[in-house]
């Protein structure tokens, strides 16, 4: 990276190979970033979160994290162009820490939406591939998000019955009790995470993303709002994270113990009767035990917002009671929009990373301009 300054900003450039010629010889391609004073200011503030971290055997250069958004660009759960352009438009110019891929369901009874992204069939894996290179070029590394909606999957969808915790409608969008999982399609479950998880590390995934939040199958088993079996998975808060333990353990074997394993809790429901902070913090410790290396923290049954909760870090309560009780780093997300609040939440010990969705949804540039002359 290069940089000349003057009284109004700075402009850096920076030159990135882009292929070769016959000779052999890299083909060079020239970037420039131009910078005010105020925003090369701001940047040079943010002195945490523009601290490297390292997590299990994946390094990132900052603390700020895209996490997953869904794009709806996926044919019949298919990496397309489109696809892949969005995520290089987000993650130019290597700004970003960590990306996180929109949520991929691990089974074909549990897509929630027409054109959701698969990592349910080994086909998916050379798409998948193309959307790793695509980013890793970009100079982020990538973590694939593995869900299974349960009740939440789309029934027009999947032309598949609905699968939950139990036959009770779900509180975010449920119109319909789903049918209550068997023994055998507890197995199915756990078994369609862990090849899913295989398939991530064989598309060149950095790790991946166990989601049990915003409603999901896993946020099904872990909230008491949906959660009513009366067998060994349910009722008690340690129950409910039996299947979690699970999963997780199955994804380890067939990762490795060298490879990533995250987990995304919806720690409170924000509902009466509903999964509470506490409740959180007790299953993230739990999470821990069965081998998780990182924990991000989001609502459950309530989604990724809640009515009345606002301002930046609005889930900070859930992170902060999580971090008493956990070593793994922990990831905040939620309401997020400048560089100065990611700071304040890192500074204040709420998390050790800070995901910032919907500003960069709105704005592709938000990461450069707030990292300023990051790279």
């Amino acid at each position: 990276m290069y940089g000349v300054r003057s009284d109004s900003g700075a402009v850096f450039c920076r030159f990135v190979p882009v292929l070769k010629s016959e000779a052999g010889c890299p083909i060079m391609k020239a970037e420039l970033f131009f910078f005010t004073k105020s925003v090369l200011k701001e940047a040079m503030s943010m002195r945490l979160l523009r601290e490297p971290v390292t997590i299990k055997n994946v390094t990132l250069k900052n603390r700020l994290v895209m996490p997953p958004m869904a794009t709806e660009k996926a044919d019949r759960g298919a990496v397309t162009a489109a696809t892949l352009a969005w995520y290089d438009e987000k993650s130019r110019g290597g700004f970003i820490g960590l990306v996180e891929t929109e949520h991929c369901y691990v089974s074909p009874e549990g897509q929630a939406s027409p054109c959701q992204l698969s990592i349910s069939r080994d086909s998916d894996v050379e798409g998948l591939s193309r959307l790793v290179r695509t980013v890793h070029a970009n100079g982020s590394p990538l973590v694939a998000q593995l869900n299974h909606a349960g009740s939440l999957a789309k029934e027009e969808v999947t032309e598949l019955p609905a699968y939950g915790a139990s036959a009770v409608t779900n509180p975010r969008r449920g119109t319909r009790a789903p049918v209550a999982l068997d023994a055998a399609g507890l197995d199915k479950i756990v078994r369609d995470f862990a090849a899913a998880a295989r398939r991530a590390k064989e598309a060149g995934f950095d790790g991946v993303e166990l989601h049990s939040a915003h409603g999901y199958l896993l946020d099904q088993f872990y909230s008491p709002l949906t959660n009513r079996r009366g067998d060994e998975y349910g009722i008690s808060p340690e129950n409910r994270v039996r299947l979690h333990g699970r999963v997780i353990a199955a994804v380890r074997e067939a990762v490795g113990d060298d490879y990533l394993v995250a987990l995304r809790l919806g720690a409170g429901d924000y509902m009466p009767g509903g999964a509470t902070a506490e409740d959180g913090a007790r299953a993230a410790a739990f999470f821990e035990r069965c081998g998780v290396d990182m924990i991000s923290l989001s609502g459950g049954m309530c989604g990724y917002t809640v009515p009345g909760l606002d301002g930046e870090g609005y889930f900070s309560r859930l992170s902060a009671a999580v971090k008493e009780k956990v070593s793994v780093p922990v990831l905040l997300t939620g309401g997020v929009v400048t560089g100065a609040g990611a700071e304040k939440l890192l500074r204040e010990g709420k998390a050790d990373l800070i995901g910032v969705g919907r500003a960069i949804l709105k704005d592709s540039g938000w990461a450069r301009r707030v990292m300023g002359e990051e790279r």
